[in-house]
């Protein structure tokens, strides 16, 4: 008896087999089939053919310790200078931590189960498997706390203002020390990507902030400043006849920043929208729990962030982003040719008294 075709089944399970010709396009379409593998798979595939599109603009948020791992260098640069990444909110300790590698400061491979009262006796700092001398703190607080003394930092200023700055600094050092380019701040500040940090007193550079405020410094944060800046970027996608994605990198503050630029054009400012066009999350957070790391899409729909029309265009991934962010941006090479750079940083005030007016006129 012929079977009747049912409309959930799917491509037949029936990978090639892995072998030394292999390229990781082939990889993850042929092999990544099913569990968080086929989540992944679905990820790769949602950003390389869709969210890379060329009206769509692109949101990165950047919690965990990814920088000092190494993953600024290996693909969060290589995105912004592939024009795949057009703004980004970040942990204030990811910024810290690429800074070490900007003015030529060296972190190292190590284990997560040497003793850590012997580290702290030898001068080493540890984050799980990466050691680096207590020297490198140090040496990356005076860099900062030195550079906030120069006249552009005397005012009050969005986090964006603040890192586009500074990323032009670290490009000096590394210019000075004839390194290649290892600062995601300094490429970001070159590509016009601004960079926003949710929680800029979370940090050492919030602290060496607070610090230089004892002695006199007029650098303060505007974190108004920052919450309009974000909300206008994303209005300024929609009202273009653009769409809007996001991709989270763990969860955390940074993605409740990104995704709450919908709910304050929405809730907060009532202006007509729908919500985030595209969602990939890569997590390790279970959504049972309450937390906003596992808030799934779908839950983000009740709030605005997400237009519930885009649901079939989210994924959410349970795994180390450090296992997922080099292979998807493997992916994203190898099938997706660069996009001109929208260089957002240079078009925010333009950006914000649009979002201002439009604000005025709904409130006349």
């Amino acid at each position: 008896m012929a079977q009747k075709p049912r409309r959930a089944y799917g491509p037949k399970i029936d990978p090639r087999p892995v072998d030394s010709a292999i390229n990781v396009v082939e990889l993850i379409d042929q092999t990544f089939l099913s569990y968080n593998a086929g989540r992944l798979r679905e990820a790769a595939q949602l950003f390389a053919r869709k969210m890379l599109a060329p009206d769509v603009t692109i949101g990165l948020s950047l919690t965990g310790a990814l920088t000092p791992a190494g993953l600024g260098i290996s693909c969060l640069i290589p995105l912004i200078q592939s024009g795949f990444v057009d703004w980004i909110v970040s942990t204030g300790a990811n910024l810290y931590h690429d800074t070490h590698f900007g003015i030529g400061l060296n972190l190292h491979q190590g284990s997560p189960n040497v003793s850590d009262v012997t580290l702290r006796e030898e001068g080493v700092v540890r984050i799980y498997d990466i050691f680096f001398d207590y020297e490198v703190l140090l040496e990356t607080d005076a860099f900062f706390r030195q550079t906030m003394t120069a006249p552009e930092f005397q005012k009050t200023m969005s986090t964006a203002e603040f890192h586009y700055h500074m990323g032009r600094y670290v490009r000096e050092r590394e210019t000075l020390l004839g390194q290649k380019r290892r600062s995601l701040l300094s490429v970001a500040a070159e590509y016009g990507v601004p960079i926003y940090t949710s929680s800029p007193g979370d940090s050492s550079i919030g602290m060496n902030v607070a610090a230089q405020a004892l002695l006199g410094n007029k650098l303060v944060f505007d974190v108004s400043g920052d919450v309009n800046e974000t909300a206008a970027i994303v209005l300024d996608a929609k009202r273009g006849g653009g769409k809007s994605a996001v991709f989270i990198l763990g969860g955390g503050s940074p993605k409740n920043f990104i995704l709450q630029t919908e709910p304050q054009i929405q809730e907060v400012l009532g202006l007509a929208e729908n919500g985030h066009d595209f969602f990939i999350q890569i997590t390790d957070a279970r959504p049972d729990t309450g937390g906003l790391s596992g808030a799934t899409p779908s839950e983000a729909v009740s709030w605005g962030k997400v237009d519930p029309d885009a649901l079939p265009d989210t994924v959410v991934c349970y795994t180390d982003s450090t296992i997922a962010l080099p292979l998807i941006t493997a992916y994203a090479m190898a099938t997706h040719a660069p996009r001109t750079p929208r260089r957002l940083y240079a078009r925010r005030e333009q950006m914000l008294a649009t979002l201002a007016e439009e604000y005025r006129q709904k409130n006349a």
